[in-house]
C-alpha cells in the first residue's frame, strides 16, 4: 500500500463582517445611484468560505443562517467565481474548478456585508493566488454590489462614490465592537427611498494619523453621521430599540450600521463587549448577537 496519499488542498477563508461606522448620503448621480461617503471597517467574525478543487465550480451552504440561501448562479458568491472566470483568460491565468462550501453566520439584509463579504472573500482569496487577475478583479467587481470593492479590498477606508472609489486609514486599533440585529431584515431600496434629502452634508476627513484609541474614534464618530438611519427606523422601529439595549449595556458609541437593521457598540474592554453580549441575548432571545473585534483589516 502506498504510503503517501494525495489530499487536495482545502483554503479556509473568512468573510469579515463589513461595518459602515458612518455614512453620509451627499448626492444622486444621472443613474439613480447615491453618492456616498462612508468610514468602513471590519469584524473579526463573519461568514466562512471552504474553498477546494472541484470537477466543476459548485456552491454548499450550511451553517445557523444558512437556509434558505440560493446555491445557484444567484449566489453572490457564484457571481464572482464567473466574473473571475471571465476576467482570467485575459489576464493569462487558468482558474480550475472550485468547490466551495459557504457557512453562514451574518443575518441577511443587516448591513453588514452578507453576500457582498462573502463575494470579496473569494475575490481576495483569487487574486492572492494570481496576482495577475487582481487588478481587474478590483476594476470590476462593484458590477457584483457597490459593497464588494470595499469587502474585496478588506481595509479600514474611507469610502465614496457608489462604493468603488477608496483611501485607506491609516490606522485603527483594534477595538471591541458588539453586533446586534433585531432580527427584522431591511430592504435597502425602501431605506434610500425614504431619505428626506439626498444632498447632505460630506464627511469630515480623519485624522492623517488615523485613530489611535477607542475614545479618538467615538469622538469622531460623534461628529458624523448615518444619514441611513432616520429612514430605517421609520421602516423598522425595532432598530432603536436594538441602539437603546446596546447604549444601556454600557457601549461607549452606538450606531445603525450601513442601512440596517444591525447595530454596532463600540466597547471599552472585550470583558465589557462579551457582558453586554450576554445580558442582551438574555433578555432578547430573538435577536442575533455577537462580541467580536473591530480591525482595520478585512479579508
Amino acid at each position: 500500500m502506498d504510503a503517501f496519499v494525495h489530499v487536495p488542498w482545502v483554503t479556509n477563508v473568512t468573510a469579515r463582517a463589513k461595518i459602515n461606522l458612518a455614512l453620509h448620503v451627499v448626492g444622486r448621480r444621472v443613474d439613480g445611484y447615491h453618492e456616498l461617503e462612508s468610514l468602513v471597517a471590519f469584524a473579526e467574525f463573519g461568514d466562512r468560505l471552504q474553498i477546494a478543487p472541484g470537477t466543476r465550480d459548485a456552491l454548499s451552504v450550511d451553517g445557523p443562517l444558512g437556509a434558505g440561501v440560493p446555491t445557484d448562479g444567484g449566489n453572490l458568491v457564484m457571481k464572482a467565481l464567473a466574473l473571475a472566470q471571465e476576467l482570467a483568460p485575459a489576464s493569462g491565468v487558468r482558474l480550475s474548478p472550485l468547490a466551495i462550501r459557504l457557512s453562514k453566520h451574518l443575518p441577511h439584509a443587516a448591513g453588514i456585508g452578507g453576500g457582498s463579504a462573502d463575494a470579496g472573500a473569494l475575490l481576495a482569496w483569487i487574486g492572492a493566488r494570481h496576482p495577475a487577475l487582481r487588478p481587474s478583479l478590483a476594476e470590476r467587481c462593484v458590477s457584483l454590489g457597490a459593497d464588494v470593492p470595499m469587502c474585496l479590498s478588506g481595509e479600514a477606508a474611507v469610502v465614496r462614490g457608489i462604493g468603488e472609489r477608496a483611501e485607506r486609514l491609516a490606522a485603527l486599533p483594534a477595538i471591541p465592537v458588539l453586533l446586534v440585529n433585531p432580527s427584522v431584515p431591511v430592504a435597502t431600496p425602501a431605506v434610500f427611498a425614504g431619505l428626506a434629502r439626498r444632498d447632505n452634508a460630506p464627511l469630515i476627513a480623519p485624522p492623517a494619523t488615523g485613530f489611535s484609541d477607542l475614545e479618538t474614534l467615538a469622538r469622531y464618530l460623534e461628529a458624523a453621521r448615518n444619514d441611513l438611519e432616520p429612514p430605517a427606523l421609520g421602516l423598522a422601529p425595532a432598530i432603536g430599540d436594538a441602539v437603546d439595549a446596546v447604549n444601556a449595556a454600557g457601549a461607549r458609541f452606538t450606531r445603525m450600521s450601513g442601512s440596517g437593521a444591525t447595530v454596532f457598540g463600540l466597547f471599552a474592554s472585550d470583558a465589557a463587549c462579551h457582558e453586554a453580549e450576554r445580558r442582551i441575548a438574555a433578555s432578547r432571545p430573538g435577536w442575533w448577537v455577537k462580541a467580536t473585534q473591530l480591525t482595520g483589516q478585512g479579508s
